[in-house]
């Protein structure tokens, strides 16, 4: 069935196949790809588009010594097969299984770690520096897809790139999709540039198409806007934009390329889902999939089942903006993993998909916080970490009520260390007027949601990913009392040796850690605040037990515990605290249960660390 596929277990042996063989290789990749991850799940569609792009750039450059640089990591898949882990697809994203994503300790060909977007050319123009600087002859290959290039940063490293003496090759992969549909003003220029008189002509391979290049300048002057004028404004040689999925065309152009000297951008067009009908249809639907059968495609679940905490923010979302003509929902580039799909189509005039741009849309909803309007950002833990400093600078300093929905928090799964929100308690908790909140339950973080947009303040709700422990959600919203959490458990008796325990758990470690309980009949709260932190409830917990045992989803470093630490200082209040969390080391991709498992977050970790603490 692989007949070609089979022989290549590297670059080397692919740039030995002959040039006639590789639409057929192409072919079973392509086939490969799709029985592959219809097994373990993954990444689909942009997987299945860069199939020629990624033959081509093995096949012409001299890798591993030449350097391909890819963005995000979505499209790496073929890249990881034909650099000599075609049988580790079998375990993709499964724990001690390989990444989802280019990881550096992986492989020789990983030349940089990724899976957050528009790093590419940054890092692509380091190494070919390092390289100049060390008298080393390597061609350097950024590939950036059109939605990461709606970031600031891939703006930054151009301005940078351009301007630098040094041979780099900036591959945009133009597949008119970030994840979610494109939206932006780049998005219509790259619509230009593929709509304009040269993409026919562009196709063509060689010297034809290095030829219509040659005019570009006399054209320019003339004042016609011609297909690679920003481009070349930054100081690059654009050629393109040509068919990406076309190897006579990709090859010998790639080919020429390298005989270029300075910065050069080749704006390639591929199409998500390339080869399988069902993801070309639908390629956000067959972006990130579990296994499904490739002859029917995904089957949608049963419904009744329980809500995830994305859908219970959805439909929060669209509640409180039938209440509150104030509400502004805005996502940084993933309506569709955010929960805000049902919203965008209710509230379209509210709704603000601001294309991959951390930064630009924290500072954009303080803007609308500053003129009366009640912002609220869903994004991702990992990705908040991108806007940092707006978020201290421009809405907290300046105190502007914006509300962030802060999703997956905490070990995420299959995409690993690079996705998981193991740092946002440490991060928010740290910063003057932002309250941070952690629902125990799904009823809880609909409730928290609204105590935060109640407030007039910064505000910030963190939520797993998944679902919860299936409590009922109340239609009805209350805001709760601001700093206070409460007893969930309380222990009638002295428990293990002779010492009475109390949990103090945040967020999703409420369950586990009433599982403990009963096994230790300790005492347990739920504290649902980070800051400020119920300093009155640690005193009553304090001067009645034995023991503390914080438990929080997220670094025990500066994490809840350590607020609880210095809760206890500021009061000159004594008593043992262990604090549990996840470990100060990047937790790897896996199952859920297997990653907290691996933390000692589950019930059994819990209780094994209790014990240990107290047979010391």
């Amino acid at each position: 069935m692989y007949e070609l596929l089979t022989t290549i277990n590297d670059p080397h042996a692919l740039r030995q196949l002959d040039r006639k063989q590789l639409p057929q290789l192409a072919q079973e990749l392509r086939q490969f790809l799709l029985e592959s991850v219809s097994q373990t799940g993954g990444h689909l569609s942009s997987n299945l588009g860069t199939v020629e792009l990624t033959i081509a750039l093995h096949y012409v450059f001299n890798t591993p010594h030449d350097r391909l640089v890819w963005d995000v990591g979505h499209q790496t898949y073929a890249h990881k097969v034909l650099t000599g882990r075609r049988e580790g697809m079998r375990r993709l994203r499964m724990w001690e299984g390989i990444s989802g994503f280019p990881r550096r300790e992986e492989s020789e060909y990983d030349t940089f770690g990724t899976a957050h977007s528009s790093t590419s050319i940054s890092a692509a123009l380091g190494m070919a520096i390092a390289s100049r600087l060390a008298g080393v002859k390597r061609h350097t290959v950024a590939i950036i897809g059109d939605g990461a290039m709606t970031a600031g940063m891939a703006y930054e490293a151009l301005n940078n790139a351009g301007a630098a003496d040094t041979d780099l090759l900036v591959v945009l992969n133009d597949n008119d999709m970030s994840i979610s549909p494109p939206v932006g003003a780049l998005n219509k220029y790259l619509a230009k540039l593929m709509s304009g008189r040269f993409y026919t002509a562009a196709r063509r391979a060689g010297t034809k198409m290095l030829g219509e290049l040659a005019r570009r300048a006399e054209e320019h002057v003339k004042g016609m806007v011609t297909p690679g004028t920003m481009f070349e404004e930054f100081g690059f040689n654009y050629i393109g934009p040509i068919d990406g999925h076309d190897l006579d065309a990709l090859i010998p152009t790639l080919k020429n390329i390298s005989e270029l000297k300075g910065p050069q951008f080749l704006h390639v067009v591929t199409k998500k889902g390339q080869g399988y009908k069902l993801a070309e249809a639908d390629p956000v639907l067959y972006h990130g999939v579990s296994k499904f059968k490739p002859d029917d495609g995904i089957v949608s679940g049963k419904s009744g089942g329980k809500p995830t905490y994305t859908q219970i923010f959805g439909d929060w979302l669209c509640d409180m903006a039938e209440q509150d003509r104030r509400l502004i929902g805005i996502t940084p580039a993933m309506r569709e993993g955010s929960g805000l799909v049902r919203f965008s189509e209710l509230y379209p005039e509210r709704y603000f998909d601001v294309g991959i741009a951390e930064q630009h849309a924290l500072t954009f909803a303080a803007g609308l916080a500053c003129e009366g309007m009640k912002p609220v950002m869903a994004i991702y833990s990992t990705f908040l970490q991108r806007a940092y400093d707006q978020l201290i600078h421009d809405a907290t300093i300046q105190n502007l009520p914006i509300v962030l929905a802060i999703d997956r928090a905490g070990l995420v799964g299959a995409d690993g260390a690079t996705h998981n929100g193991s740092f946002d308690l440490s991060y928010l908790r740290c910063l003057p007027n932002l309250t941070v909140m952690a629902p125990s339950d799904e009823n809880e973080c609909r409730q928290m949601l609204y105590t935060a947009f109640q407030l007039n303040t910064p505000a910030a709700v963190r939520y797993p990913r998944g679902t919860g422990p299936g409590v009922a959600i109340q239609k009805e919203m209350r805001a709760l009392p601001i700093g206070r959490g409460e007893i969930r458990r309380s222990g009638k008796k002295i428990a293990l040796m002779s010492k009475k325990i109390a949990i103090l758990a945040f967020g999703s470690m409420l369950k586990p850690a009433l599982e403990v309980a009963e096994e230790l009949d300790a005492t347990v709260a739920n504290m649902r605040f980070v800051k400020p932190l119920d300093d009155a409830l640690v005193a009553e917990l304090a001067r009645t037990h034995d023991l503390l045992v914080t438990v929080e989803e997220n670094v025990v470093e500066g994490g809840a515990g350590s607020a609880v630490l210095e809760s206890l200082q500021q009061q000159g209040l004594k008593v043992p605290v262990l604090q549990l969390g996840l470990p100060d080391r990047y937790v790897d991709h896996g199952d859920p249960a297997l990653q907290l498992a691996s933390c000692g977050l589950n019930r059994d970790g819990i209780l094994a660390s209790i014990r240990t603490r107290l047979s010391e």
